[in-house]
């Protein structure tokens, strides 16, 4: 590039390049910086470095030579390149001092008006100064590697981070004094220098900002899934305590207080963690993964351990930063969570079911626990599933705890349901072949899938028993119901268990109210052999279901009983006959109440004792007197309701002695008394067909006449 004096033979040198020429050789006001680095106190009171020596523009020599401003230029870019800020900030406020006085005086050559410069005055001063602009630059760079490192390095050596400061004060202070100073006074101002103002403190805390996200971006994300996610939130947090400890207890004392530099920081990585929390919510996350940042946010984040630090908690409050994730997007979260741990619930209670199946199958009995009550694993799986996931999801709040006891309260009633369906199979399977030995023990497995019921009934209440009261219906229109899946799942058992001792009592009910029944009493000490064999088995069952197979068994043989009585196989024909039968069906009765003795002092006694209506039906046939039967018909009547005219019909033929008579005033009586069900009464003839009766005009079985 051509001197200053070789421009003065040049072509296109004008009269204001004279001027520039002229101006270059005149002494420049100082009155601009007024805490220049020259001796001069600097922007916080402190002395400036002790080896800057500026250039003077009053000097000839040095205004006339551009070549020591190349140099002064070089030595500045060797004092940034060597990190010396504060010396090298000296040097470049010397060169932009002498720029910009030179162009303030070219400005007033120009005529009062303010004219300005020419393309080639301005082209010529930017080559007489050429790479200021570029140390700008360059200092800059280096000032904001100062800045960006000073997290980590400041406990190193924080003097670089010092001069950074105290240069972005120097130039803060400059950005509001020239627009002070250069005022249009009488209505004239001085113009800007290039580049003004700087704003290097807002950079500053830009690049503090940034700095914060690239330490974030410094925790390893090669291992942010599945188990790693929670190592990678434990390595966060030890990341941001540790940068805030040295931001509060160095960083802190290195910049004026104005700055709040805690407080910056607080901020920064408060917006971070926004930001990077609500990329990693985004992701597929499984349950583990979701529980990692549900508790991470909502109790380690607030915790003692990070911001819940006494002197952290109320600048915490000051900055009102709000929460790291929206409650909307908690909620999501949350839901996910449900959502993904159902999924799981959902094949555990698969699996569960399909290991109770095939227990079903095992050639042994069901184990029992230390009470002696049969069970399988299936209700210890469910039970020990459901409350641990509720205790679990208790960690992060009530409110997911509610949402994950409603949520298991559905697959309950799902798993009971098809709990309920694979009864029904089961017991299918066992009538299309019951000598089949793998069904030796299927008494047994209906008995334990009772118990299994009601410890998951048990189970169940306590569920809902942990539910806030407030969320009940909160997270579905149709609420679950698995206690009304859990009584319809043991009625079904219970109806095959009472199947299966009707099974058991078929072959020997043929054998009662037969003349051999009436002379030698046989089959009743069969029946009651089998019943007491049902009944202890009955024993391994919890109560209260205990006790309602007890009654169902006894309400059973009653029924059977009666039905074989109905059937008339036996007629009496005399006064003795009548005695007899009488007897024997009290015999009976009495057999029966001594294999039933527990009953009454185990469990709720029927509202209607099935056993009392034997001796009732004894004493009718051993009535001497045929027209007392009417009063008896009526006293029947008044104990049983249900009891029809075709049942009572049956009771007088077989007593073999009533004329037609008594039978029409009987049969009146019962049809003008006829008293409705009471309430809580339970027909017990309703339950006993009576055989269609022969026609009057037919004199054999075999053939009518």
């Amino acid at each position: 590039m051509p001197s200053l004096h070789a421009l003065s033979s040049s072509s296109f040198f004008s009269v204001s390049s004279l001027s520039f020429f002229t101006l270059l050789c005149q002494p420049c006001p100082l009155d601009l910086f007024i805490a220049g680095p020259r001796g001069n106190r600097d922007l916080w009171g402190g002395r400036a470095a002790e080896n800057s020596t500026p250039m003077s523009a009053g000097d000839p020599k040095n205004g006339r030579d551009k070549p020591e401003v190349r140099s002064m230029v070089m030595e500045t870019e060797r004092l940034v390149e060597s990190r010396r800020l504060l010396e090298a900030h000296a040097r470049l406020m010397d060169l932009e001092r002498w720029q910009d006085d030179i162009l303030w005086q070219l400005y007033g050559a120009a005529g009062p008006a303010g004219s300005a410069l020419s393309p080639e005055e301005q082209e010529l001063v930017g080559r007489y100064f050429s790479g200021v602009g570029q140390l700008v630059d360059a200092l800059g760079k280096e000032l904001w590697a100062v800045v960006s490192s000073a997290l980590a390095l400041a406990r190193q050596n924080p003097t670089p981070f010092v001069s950074a400061v105290r240069i972005v004060e120097r130039e803060e202070a400059l950005d509001r004094a020239l627009p002070e100073e250069r005022g249009g006074a009488k209505g004239h101002s001085r113009p800007l220098p290039s580049g003004r103002p700087r704003c290097w403190r807002a950079s500053f805390f830009q690049v503090l900002e940034e700095a914060v996200q690239a330490r974030f971006r410094s925790v390893s994300y090669l291992h942010t899934r599945g188990p790693g996610l929670a190592g990678h939130l434990s390595a966060l947090q030890h990341g941001i305590m540790a940068d805030l400890a040295t931001v509060c207890h160095l960083l802190e004392h290195c910049v004026p207080p104005h700055y709040q530099l805690t407080a910056a920081y607080l901020r920064a990585s408060h917006h971070c963690l926004h930001a990077h929390l609500a990329q990693v919510s985004s992701w597929d996350l499984e349950s583990g993964e979701i529980f990692a940042v549900l508790n991470w946010v909502l109790h380690t984040y607030n915790s003692p351990d990070m911001m819940g630090q006494p002197e952290l908690e109320a600048e915490m409050e000051k900055l009102e930063l709000g929460p790291l994730i929206s409650t909307e997007g908690l909620e999501q979260l949350q839901n996910k969570y449900v959502q993904s741990v159902r999924k799981s619930v959902s094949e555990w209670m698969h699996k569960a079911l399909q290991v109770e199946l095939q227990d079903w199958q095992r050639d042994q009995e069901p184990d029992t626990d230390h009470e002696g009550f049969y069970l399988t694993s299936l209700p210890t799986i469910i039970t020990q599933m459901l409350e641990d996931n509720a205790r679990v999801a208790l960690m992060i709040g009530t409110s997911l705890r509610d949402q994950m006891i409603q949520m298991g309260l559905y697959e309950m009633e799902n798993l009971i349901n098809r709990f309920r369906e694979a009864l029904v199979e089961f017991g299918k399977e066992h009538r299309r072949d019951p000598s089949k030995d793998k069904n030796k023990f299927y008494l047994h497995y209906l008995l334990a899938s009772i118990s299994n019921c009601i410890i998951l009934k048990k189970s169940t209440v306590s569920l809902q028993q942990q539910q806030s009261s407030r969320s009940a219906g909160q997270f579905s229109r149709t609420p679950p119901n698995p206690l009304a899946a859990l009584d319809r799942a043991v009625r079904r058992a219970c109806r095959l268990v009472m199947d299966q001792l009707l099974l058991a009592l078929l072959p020997l009910l043929p054998g009662l109210m037969t003349r051999h029944w009436l002379v030698q009493g046989d089959p009743t000490p069969k029946l009651c052999s089998v019943l007491e064999l049902h009944l202890e088995l009955y024993g391994h069952v919890r109560p209260p279901c205990r006790e309602r197979l007890q009654e169902e068994a006894q309400w059973l043989l009653v029924v059977e009983y009666v039905r074989a009585l109905m059937q008339k196989k036996l007629v009496c024909r005399g006064a003795e006959e009548r005695r007899q039968l009488a007897q024997q069906v009290v015999q009976d009765n009495q057999q029966f109440r001594e294999i039933l003795h527990g009953l009454e002092g185990e469990g709720s006694v029927p509202e209607v004792n099935p056993l009392a209506l034997l001796p009732v039906l004894a004493d009718f046939i051993r009535l001497k007197d045929p027209n007392m039967l009417t009063l008896e018909v009526s006293g029947l009547a008044a104990k049983y309701p249900d009891i029809s005219e075709e049942h009572v019909c049956v009771l007088l033929d077989i007593r073999g002695d009533v004329s037609r008579d008594v039978r029409g005033a009987v049969l009146d009586l019962l049809e003008q008394s006829a008293p409705p069900l009471p309430a809580g009464y339970r027909p017990i003839f309703t339950d006993i067909l009576v055989p269609p009766s022969i026609m009057a005009f037919c004199l054999t079985t075999a053939k009518c006449a």
